[in-house]
This record gives C-alpha cells, structure tokens and sequence, in this order.
C-alpha cells in the first residue's frame, strides 16, 4: 500500500485535498471499477482492505504490518462477507465502512498537524458538502444537511403524533422508528394518547425516541430493534420484516 501521501498535507484544504483524492478512488473502485475490485476481494485470501489513496486510486491490499498504524486502517476483512451477501448489500456494507475510514484518516491529520475547533468545524463542513460514498453507490444522494433537517422537521409537523398511533403510515422499507411526538394544536390528551399507543409488541414498554424501533410488515406491530435482534443496519437490507411470532406461524403453516 502506498504510505502517506508526500507532501504530507498540513493545513485544512490540504487535508480537504487527500480527503477527495481518496474519495474519488474509493468510489471507482465501488462503481466504475466494481468487477476488478469484486475479483481482487477472494474469501480464500487473508484479511484485505480496501485503500483510497491520494491520487484517486485504489487498491485491495493486506493491512499494514506496524502498529500502531501510521495512518488508521479501513474496515479489515471486507473480503469475507463477500460471497454471503447479495453483492449489492456487500458493496453497501464496504462503502459505509469507507466513509468512515476517509473522515478517520482527515481527522487524524486534523488532530496531528494541531487544528483548532474552527479549523476542525471548517474541514468537517468542506467535507460534509460533499454527498458520502454510501450515497453515491446506493444512488440516493440526499439534500444539503441544513435542507434536509429543515425537510425533517416539515415532516414531523405534517404527521403531528398520529403516526405513533398508526405507524403503519410509515414507509416500511426504511425501517424507520417512530418520530418524536411534535407540539402542535391537536392537544396534550392526544398526545398522550398516542404515547400510549406506541409500545413494543415484544416488552410492552413504551415507545422511547431514543431507541430504534422496527415494524412487522404482517401484523403491523412495532418493536424494539433490541427485542427482536434487529439493528439499524440490519434492517437497511430486509425488505419484508416479519417479527418472531409471525414467522412461527407462517412456520407452522
């Protein structure tokens, strides 16, 4: 693998600069380039990695021998997931894992070179213009963060607290949790109707905004993801969820 790009970047839009060199190799590797890199990731081989260097290439290679590091390691391994995965799940997998390795190695050069918190705020937001690796390879490049927050908002009010209480309304396939209840005309005794409404169909708990929740397509229940085993991750793959009770009957059928 190739080290440290030379010169090593020092100030923030040369850190920005090697962030997007590493991002436009990354995502070849994930788009243009999928077949060659699909073929280099052998489940016989060792653990692999794959590396965005500096000068928008990529390569699949053995991690680094040294430890600590000299810069952090992406996501080791990707090779072996690759034959029990639908390939476009795994590409999914490999590209979130990317995005986190590529704000990684920004931020340790960040914190190595002594940026400041306005300096550190300035390269997270040069880099957060620009849409993720996921976004790219998935297609579904989002809305600037401030629109899409603003949009966020917007929806919550539309749905108001009905949609705890019918969570059905929801776009399943997302797998979304229910939305914090939002202040508006329709009264505290609605409110506190839907709150009561939301519970886990597994504990019975209610409905808690921290947590994630996921919604049986058959029954149209709402769970706790830590009740049924089912992690935010997870739940981006399944198109058609089926909670445990659910399933043992189609079983039994």
């Amino acid at each position: 693998m190739e080290g440290i790009p030379h010169p090593i970047p020092r100030t923030v839009e040369e850190v920005f600069g090697d962030f997007k060199g590493r991002r436009a190799g990354l995502i070849k590797a994930l788009t243009t380039d999928v077949e060659k890199f699909y073929q280099q990731c052998d489940p016989e081989k060792e653990n692999l990695c794959l590396y965005g260097l500096p000068n928008e290439t990529w390569e699949v290679n053995l991690p680094v021998e040294e430890v600590p590091p000299e810069l952090p390691e992406p996501a080791l391994g990707i090779n072996f997931a690759r034959d029990g995965m639908q390939e476009k799940d795994w590409l999914s997998l490999v590209a979130v894992h990317s995005d986190s390795w590529l704000l990684a190695v920004a931020f340790y050069f960040g914190a190595r070179f002594g940026f400041g918190k306005n300096e550190r705020k300035k390269l997270f937001q040069m880099i957060n213009e620009l849409p993720t690796i996921f976004e790219v390879v998935t297609g579904n490049v989002k809305q600037p963060k401030d629109q899409s927050a603003a949009t966020h908002n917007s929806g919550k009010s539309k749905s108001s607290g009905k949609q705890s209480r019918q969570p059905e309304h929801q776009n399943k396939a997302v797998k979304m949790s229910p939305p914090p209840k939002d202040e508006d005309d329709s009264g505290e005794e609605e409110e506190e109707d839907d709150e009561q409404g939301a519970t886990c169909g597994a504990c019975g708990d209610n409905y808690g905004t921290d947590e994630f929740w996921i919604c049986c397509d058959v029954c149209e229940k709402w769970f706790h993801g830590k009740c049924v085993k089912i992690t935010p991750a997870k739940a981006e793959h399944i198109k058609q969820y089926k909670c445990p009770s659910c399933s043992s009957k189609r079983a039994r059928v």
